[in-house]
């Protein structure tokens, strides 16, 4: 899919993002991949952003509000 540096930055980006939801119990811990979190990743990444914190916060705030908007339906 991307060569190894690539592969670093994504991957590290999804564990950023994945600790956080797990940690504040927005993500279940027994989650090994969300793949709607990493795929949030991969697309930033595909339009050029590289910077890893920018893409982990990018895809938890995206999490958040899906899951916001989520919880509002009955």
């Amino acid at each position: 899919m991307f060569d190894p540096i690539s592969n670093y930055v994504v991957g590290d980006a999804y564990h950023i993002a994945a600790n956080y939801l797990k940690a504040t119990g927005r993500l279940s811990g027994d989650v090994d991949v969300h793949q709607p979190l990493l795929d949030s990743i991969v697309d930033d990444f595909r339009s050029g952003k590289t910077n890893r914190l920018i893409l982990a916060n990018r895809a938890i705030a995206r999490f958040e509000k899906i899951n916001d908007v989520l919880e509002l339906v009955p």
